[in-house]
């Protein structure tokens, strides 16, 4: 479920990258590298994409519903 209607990115999406924001802000303060999260944060990012864009490619009325 996407947080508004453009928005490509699930709830948990949003979650972990709130989580690896704050982890990358401590790092920084620190002085530590934050490369390592903030490749992360980009592959998140890129899935939540390419999921949103195979989702527009369905037809409408073929999605699964619980």
């Amino acid at each position: 479920m996407a947080l508004t209607p453009q928005d490509p990115h699930s709830l948990g999406d949003l979650a972990r990258v709130l989580v690896l924001g704050a982890r990358i802000s401590r790092r920084e303060a620190r002085g530590k590298s934050t490369k390592r999260l903030e490749r992360r944060v980009e592959r998140i990012r890129e899935d939540a994409v390419k999921r949103e864009e195979a989702d527009a490619k369905k037809p409408l009325g073929k999605k699964k519903t619980k």
